[in-house]
């Protein structure tokens, strides 16, 4: 079938889409390894074993159903970073074109048993996303042959879906995205600014109006021009990339915006010098039996398509949704509603037997949330910090902490090593507290006066309590 393989040109999309791929699984492998024994270890705050005891096998398919402790689990971690890393080396080059599918399959299937027992820590579109291009990678192929036309096309279609999906949401979510102010506020009250998130913000507001129209170009009209033949589908492309790197400057939402660019290189017409100088490897037709696979994997993904489109369709549009345990094709979305204002949660303990109006209270230091006024934000993306993200949904709802800020506060009052090691300062270094609490409070971006006169990037007021003095049972 001579229209099965992409022309010469798209060996170089491929390629660069299957390097970004690795990167980003080795990234997400190695977040996974540093921090599960704190959320989901055999002793964290929400067990996987415990999570398993009342699931079902066909809701949560993951290798840890065989076996779970905390030694097995970062085995598959650190597995899935180091056949990340091989991949990223290019390992599957070295490979017969089933070897490198096979060793494609391998972080897809770490990663998805991870994802599958990482409850509300791993709830996150872009989990799912990892896993939909990731699979759809093991059908790229290598040096081998060419890159399969149907499989460039089903990346287009995961970018469609992912971009289209986000605009629909905003157009049908908050009010302020149809009044093109929804940037007047989202730069203060996004889950985790960046250093330079401060400097967006003070933007004016009339260039905050141009960013929420070219916003909703992007997503809502600019998706469809990537099925339209070239150079239209590399004009959108480029244009999505453009715009994922002035999300990438403007604060930390993992991979999300990286994966998009890696899916986004593949549309590009990279016949064009520079990218024409390196001539690429000559492949051989492909075997029949790649082209079954292949065809296979059409229909299956058009049938797990029908419940996404109708998704887009409905006035009841969902974000970030698996329709099936495989997470093969998902809808995605983003932002349908923007906070008006910042409200974040301040942890702290005192080593006062009995607190009271003169206790000594010390704040814990996270990460990459807000905490100390002066501390200006930091840049983490594409890696995500799973507890600093998680605490700015509690601080929009306690209902959102429910299942896990008591244990988190349980470990704070023990010591536990694990739970400290995700954060960046304990003022116990010595002993634990003994008692916790939790207050609420306002933020909000300095002016650029205020900030010059005291060096604090952000302003903040008590709200109110959120947690009482707590102390160890």
């Amino acid at each position: 079938m001579d229209w099965f393989s992409a022309s010469d040109s798209a060996w170089l999309g491929r390629l660069v889409l299957q390097r970004g791929l690795a990167a980003l699984y080795l990234v997400a492998f190695a977040g996974a390894a540093f921090q599960f024994r704190a959320l989901i270890g055999e002793r964290g705050m929400l067990p996987v074993p415990r999570f398993l005891d009342r699931v079902p096998w066909r809701r949560a398919p993951t290798l840890f159903r065989l076996h779970f402790s905390d030694r097995f689990f970062a085995g598959c971690a650190w597995s899935g970073a180091a056949v990340a890393a091989a991949l990223l080396a290019g390992a599957d080059g070295l490979l017969p074109l089933w070897g490198a599918m096979a060793l494609w399959l391998v972080p897809w299937a770490l990663y998805l048993s991870i994802v599958n027992v990482g409850q509300v820590w791993y709830g996150f579109g872009w989990e799912s996303l990892l896993l939909e291009v990731g699979f759809l990678a093991v059908f790229l192929g290598n040096d081998e042959v060419a890159p399969p036309v149907l499989v460039l096309f089903l990346l287009r279609w995961v970018l469609f879906r992912l971009e289209f999906g986000a605009g629909l949401i905003k157009l049908r979510g908050d009010a302020c995205w149809r009044r093109l102010t929804c940037l007047y506020f989202h730069h203060e009250t996004q889950p985790m600014p960046g250093p330079l998130s401060w400097f967006f913000h003070h933007l004016p507001r009339p260039l905050h109006r141009v960013e929420a129209a070219a916003n909703h170009v992007t997503q809502l009209v600019v998706p469809f021009l990537l099925f339209a033949p070239q150079p239209v589908a590399s004009g959108a492309a480029a244009l999505m990339i453009v715009t994922q790197f002035w999300l990438i400057l403007s604060g930390n939402f993992a991979w999300l915006n990286w994966l998009t660019v890696v899916l986004a290189v593949p549309v590009l017409d990279l016949s064009l010098p520079p990218f024409s100088l390196r001539i690429p490897p000559e492949p051989s037709g492909p075997p029949l039996w790649y082209e079954v696979v292949v065809l296979a994997l059409c229909c299956v993904v058009a049938v797990l398509s029908v419940r996404p489109v109708r998704n887009l369709l409905s006035r009841r549009q969902s974000m970030n949704r698996s329709y099936d345990s495989l997470h093969l094709v998902n809808t995605y979305g983003a932002f349908g509603t923007v906070g008006r204002v910042r409200q974040e949660i301040v942890v702290e303990g005192t080593a006062d037997p009995e607190p009271g109006p003169a206790s000594d209270w010390r704040a814990y230091g996270f990460k990459g949330k807000p905490g100390d006024p002066r501390r200006m934000p930091r840049q983490f993306a594409p890696y995500h910090l799973r507890l600093d993200w998680m605490m700015w949904f509690a601080a929009l709802s306690p209902a959102y902490a429910r299942s896990w800020f008591g244990p988190f506060v349980e470990r704070l009052l023990a010591g536990d090593p694990d739970t400290l090691r995700l954060l960046r300062h304990c003022p116990f270094p010595d002993a634990p507290p003994v008692y916790v609490r939790a207050r609420l409070f306002r933020y909000r971006y300095t002016t650029r006066g205020e900030r010059r006169a005291s060096g604090a990037w952000w302003e903040r007021t008590y709200v109110r309590e959120f947690l009482p003095p707590t102390r160890s049972r």
